[in-house]
């Protein structure tokens, strides 16, 4: 299975129909991403980054084409099966962090783990050490309003990781964040990538975020136009 691409995806197109109008978000797309490999997808507003993202997740239907996830179709997966291989076998973390603010740091990373059911003692252990590998010890109990922009996205990556996801989807994950910051974020997202070996796809417009991926893929009109890798 090692050789088996994290994605793959074929010929895939996106069409939103808004009454009259049919919008063409995605042309054709047709790549592979390598187990481990730190992909950045960049491109100006509205070239369909963000439809991508939730196309190849399972988020969002395919208009035609079809993407695979380590060798299998999301068209042979009803909603119930997308929702729960994402639960089992991906992360998300988003600009806006989404954390539930009632929750405390650790209550908001243990809940994918609680979803799927997992006995809460070993839940709040596993929450405690994504954490503190995010360098946010001491910190469990605090509560989303308590915490900095950056502690928070921590807080949101340490969710996106708790379940040991194979891959791990990134909305923007710096947009809120002030360059220090978002240096840090991507510190902490490299490291992760290079110790855990999970696949990353990140969409991003900042280039200092973009320079740091092994793979930056351009997109303008629903298309790659260019694939990029560093070195």
């Amino acid at each position: 299975m090692s050789d088996v691409p994290m994605v793959r995806a074929v010929d895939v197109h996106k069409v939103y129909n808004s009454g009259p109008v049919e919008v063409h978000a995605l042309r054709g797309v047709t790549l592979a991403i390598p187990r481990g490999e730190m992909v950045a997808i960049m491109g100006p507003s509205g070239c369909g980054k963000t439809t991508l993202l939730n196309c190849f997740s399972g988020l969002d239907d395919l208009t035609s084409g079809d993407v695979f996830i380590e060798g299998v179709p999301l068209s042979s997966m009803n909603d119930d099966e997308k929702s729960r291989y994402r639960s089992r076998r991906m992360g998300f973390v988003f600009q806006s962090y989404n954390l539930l603010p009632v929750l405390s740091a650790a209550e908001n990373v243990e809940l994918p783990l609680l979803v799927a059911r997992t006995p809460s003692k070993e839940a709040r252990r596993r929450a405690r050490d994504l954490l503190e590998a995010v360098e946010l010890k001491g910190w469990e109990d605090h509560k989303p309003a308590q915490l900095s922009a950056g502690q928070q996205q921590r807080v949101a990556i340490a969710r996106a990781l708790v379940n040991d996801p194979a891959i791990v989807w990134a909305d923007e994950p710096t947009g809120n964040l002030d360059s220090e910051t978002s240096a840090a974020i991507m510190d902490l997202l490299v490291r992760l990538n290079r110790e855990e070996r999970q696949t990353l796809v990140l969409v991003t417009h900042d280039q200092t975020v973009s320079s740091r991926a092994h793979r930056i893929l351009k997109m303008r009109n629903g298309r790659i136009v260019d694939d990029l890798r560093a070195g």
